[in-house]
């Protein structure tokens, strides 16, 4: 059941990603006047096809993006039957090159728009909720295995970042930061201040990680607030109020170590030792394909939560989407210079799929599918062929120099993006297998 909820989250996430992308183009086309003949979200064998207009759209039977095939121009379907004859006015060849510029940006801007849209709408129904740099100090921090490697140790308490102080705990183990160069942290250890520097390569550790709680978290004592009914919790004797002692032997001083410890036997059982009523309690729990038991957590941290007005939420909502456009950049950056291993950042729709989860959660799916299409849009404005970026990449050429390349030119440049697509595609599902 889960491995369904999963593939289901991925198809109906994918079908709007694609359905609004594509739409982008359609609209774009049809505005200038240019004939738009099959819109499809997914790709060949056709499953289902409806004809109204001009225009046939579509479900393909591979869900792994989609098209429009708009007339007189050169794309993935290499069509280029009809483009010995004289250019028709209704083509996307004889309409000027920015208007061709806007039906080709037109996918990546209708994606943009919706990632904000998403975070906007997130941002203003959920707020946001942290932990303070006070309350993360209160007790110390929990060092976990990454900040271990680090340099961090258990009951630090951290000052700064870069010699600046900062608001929260999300501030420490931030992409942005991760992906900078020459960062550090300044903690204090036994009555001493300890420079801790952040190796440039660091962040090829996280991603193999998959997860940025393994760096630190606050000293903390993990209790039971509700369990989910039918839940692995249930079945294993949880009760509420209970209190996390240890999980397999290791003591849990941090919500940070439980999540760790559960996801690490994922499918699998674990032993637990709770305090109930001061009294310990030793209980055998099956761990969930997810790596969780199925209960709510309570703490005795205090959270600071902080609601959005509307045009708050515009604000917040937008920075967080283009946020996700810039570490991008900087994480692709990394790739090329060798600190990332393409292998622990590059994820396929197996990884995508697993990233939705095997519990259908609305919070969850819309904030994926906003990064996602943000993420879709960084990607296809990429300069290669075949790409929406590779062909604003040469129509600004053409705009620039008032020399348009020429059909057969066009048409190779396809053929060679295609190529490198289907190449990048294929890596990522094979790392998609390996890493199974």
């Amino acid at each position: 059941m889960e491995t369904i909820i999963m593939v289901g989250q991925l198809l109906l996430g994918l079908s709007i990603l694609v359905g609004v992308h594509e739409w982008g183009h359609l609209i774009a086309a049809k505005t200038f006047g240019m004939r738009v003949e099959k819109y499809s979200i997914g790709f060949p064998p056709k499953i289902w096809g409806r004809q109204f207009g001009e225009t046939e759209y579509s479900i393909g039977a591979i869900p792994l993006g989609g098209f429009v095939k708009i007339s007189g121009m050169i794309d993935e379907s290499l069509d280029t039957k009809s483009l010995s004859a004289e250019p028709q006015p209704w083509e996307f060849r004889a309409k000027p090159a920015w208007q061709r510029l806007i039906v080709m940006m037109g996918g990546i801007i209708v994606n943009v728009i919706t990632g904000i849209i998403i975070f906007i709408v997130l941002a203003f129904i959920n707020g946001e909720t942290y932990i303070t740099k006070e309350e993360l100090n209160k007790n110390g921090i929990v060092a976990y295995e990454l900040g271990e490697q680090l340099g961090f140790r258990t009951g630090d308490r951290v000052l700064s970042i870069n010699g600046r102080d900062f608001e929260r705990l999300s501030d420490i183990v931030s992409l942005d930061l991760l992906l900078g160069s020459d960062n550090y942290y300044t903690v204090e250890r036994n009555g001493q201040e300890i420079r801790i520097d952040i190796p440039n390569d660091f962040i090829d550790k996280v991603a193999g990680k998959k997860n940025r709680a393994n760096i630190i978290g606050p000293i903390d004592i993990v209790s039971v607030e509700e369990i989910q009914e039918g839940s692995n919790a249930e079945k294993g004797g949880l009760l509420m109020g209970d209190k996390f002692v240890a999980v397999n032997d290791k003591p849990v001083t941090g919500f940070g170590v439980l999540v760790n410890e559960l996801y690490d036997f994922k499918g699998d059982r674990v032993n637990i030792i709770v305090s109930r009523n001061g009294v310990p309690e030793n209980l055998v729990v099956d761990v969930n394909e997810d790596g969780k038991l199925g209960f709510i957590r309570g703490s005795e941290l205090n959270f600071t939560q902080r609601k959005f007005g509307f045009f708050e939420a515009v604000s917040k909502g937008t920075y967080n989407a283009f946020t996700l456009i810039w570490l991008n950049i900087k994480g692709l950056q990394k790739i090329f210079t060798g600190d990332i291993n393409p292998r622990n950042s590059v994820m396929g729709p197996i990884g995508i799929m697993k990233q939705f989860g095997g519990n259908w959660d609305w919070l969850r799916f819309w904030s994926l599918v906003g990064m996602l299409s943000m993420v879709l849009a960084f990607m296809n404005f990429l300069p290669i062929p075949a790409l929406d970026g590779g062909h604003v990449m040469f129509l600004t050429w053409e705009i620039i120099t008032g020399r348009k390349p020429s059909d057969r030119f066009l048409e190779n440049a396809q053929k060679f993006g295609m190529v490198i697509v289907l190449s990048i595609l294929a890596f990522a599902i094979v790392n998609d297998i390996i890493s199974i």
